[in-house]
C-alpha cells in the first residue's frame, strides 16, 4: 500500500521555488545537478536557514521538521510526468547499516537491517527535537526526479518511517558479473503486493537500496516544475536567462519584449553563424522572457546549446559581432 504524500509548499512558496530552481539551472550552465542545489532552492523558497549539505546528517532541519533529500536523475527523451504512479528503485538510501554475514538466513539478516534504520531514523527524531521552538518532529523523505537536461522536475514528500519487518519476507539473490567476482545481495518482498521493495547490497559498500512510490499526477503534493522551454498558452514559451544575458540582449535589440525578441531571432536564425560564449555574472536570480514557439525552434536549430541560457548567450554573441 502507497503511502500518502506530504504538503510542502504554500502557493506563494511553490513559485518562489520555481523562479529558484529557474535561476540556479539558468546559472548551471548544464553541468549536473547536485543535491545542495536543490536543498538551497527549498530552503531559499520557504524561509529556512540552510545548514549546509552532509551526505552523512539529514539535510534539512528547523523548529521540528527534518527533510532528507534524495534525487535521481531521469532522461530527457519523455516528460517526467512519465514516471508518475510507478515504482522506483533509489541507489542508497542509507550506509548506516552493517552485515555480521551473509551466511545467516535471510529474514534473520533483514530484522537486523530493518532495525539498524529504526534507530536511525529515532536519533535523527531526537536530533530534531533538540532544534528551537520544536513542539513535535516531523521527519520526511522528500523525492526530487529531474530530467537530465534539467527541464522538467518532480518533487514530493512522504513520512520517514522505518519498515515493519512482519510486513515482509527476504531472499538471498546472488549475481555473477562477467570476468568479475559475483556479488550477494538481500532482496526484500512486501508479503501483501508481491512486490520487491528492498534490495541490501553487500559487495562494494553495505546500503540500502529502496523503491520509492511516484505519485499519480493528479496527486495534490505533487510538485511539478519545468524550468527550460515552458509552453504557455497562446503558442508562447517562457524560458529564464542569467541577468548579464538579458541586459546583454536589451542592450543589443532595444527590448525584451515578446514581439520584439521573438521576431529578431525569427529573422536572424536562418543565417546565424557559430560565435564564441561569453561569461554569465554569477548572482541569484534569473529572468524571465517570453518568446513565441516558432522562435524557441528557431533558437534551438540554430545554436546546440546545454541550456536555454546558453542558446540565449550564444544569439547575443552573434548580435554583438554583427
Amino acid at each position: 500500500m502507497m503511502q500518502e504524500t506530504l504538503p510542502v509548499f504554500s502557493k506563494e512558496e511553490y513559485g518562489r521555488a520555481h523562479a529558484l530552481l529557474a535561476s540556479r539551472v539558468a546559472y548551471m550552465m548544464g553541468r549536473k545537478l547536485e543535491e545542495d542545489d536543490w536543498t538551497n532552492v527549498y530552503c531559499v523558497a520557504k524561509g529556512i536557514p540552510e545548514q549546509g549539505w552532509s551526505n552523512l546528517n539529514i539535510d534539512v532541519i528547523h523548529r521540528g521538521l527534518g527533510v532528507e533529500h534524495k534525487m535521481l536523475c531521469k532522461v530527457s527523451d519523455k516528460s517526467i510526468l512519465t514516471w508518475c504512479g510507478t515504482s522506483q528503485m533509489h541507489p542508497a538510501l542509507t550506509r548506516s547499516i552493517r552485515i555480521e554475514t551473509v551466511n545467516e538466513k535471510p529474514d534473520v539478516v533483514m530484522r537486523s537491517v530493518f532495525r539498524q534504520y529504526a534507530e536511525l531514523v529515532e536519533n535523527r527524531r531526537a536530533k530534531i527535537k533538540e532544534t528551537p521552538q520544536t513542539e513535535d518532529s516531523d521527519i520526511r523523505i522528500g523525492w526530487l526526479l529531474w530530467q537530465e537536461s534539467l527541464k522538467e522536475f518532480l518533487y514530493f514528500e512522504y513520512e520517514m518511517i522505518a519498515p515493519n519487518s512482519d510486513d515482509y519476507w527476504a531472499e538471498w539473490r546472488e549475481t555473477k558479473g562477467s570476468g568479475r567476482k559475483g556479488s550477494k545481495n538481500l532482496w526484500i518482498f512486501h508479503k501483501e503486493t508481491k512486490q520487491k521493495r528492498y534490495s541490501i547490497t553487500t559487495q562494494a559498500g553495505i546500503k540500502i537500496q529502496p523503491y520509492f512510490d511516484v505519485p499519480p499526477p493528479n496527486d495534490p503534493n505533487l510538485y511539478y516544475f519545468v524550468v527550460q522551454g515552458e509552453t504557455l498558452e497562446s503558442e508562447l514559451i517562457r524560458i529564464w536567462v542569467t541577468l548579464s544575458t538579458a541586459r546583454e540582449l536589451e542592450r543589443l535589440i532595444g527590448g525584451l519584449e515578446t514581439v520584439r525578441l521573438s521576431k529578431t531571432i525569427v529573422e536572424l536564425a536562418g543565417r546565424l553563424e557559430a560565435v564564441e560564449d561569453f561569461d554569465a555574472t554569477v548572482d541569484n536570480e534569473a529572468r524571465p522572457l517570453v518568446i513565441t514557439n516558432e522562435a524557441y525552434i528557431a533558437l534551438q536549430n540554430a545554436f546546440e546549446g546545454v541550456s536555454d541560457e546558453h542558446r540565449l548567450q550564444l544569439f547575443a554573441a552573434y548580435l554583438r559581432e554583427h
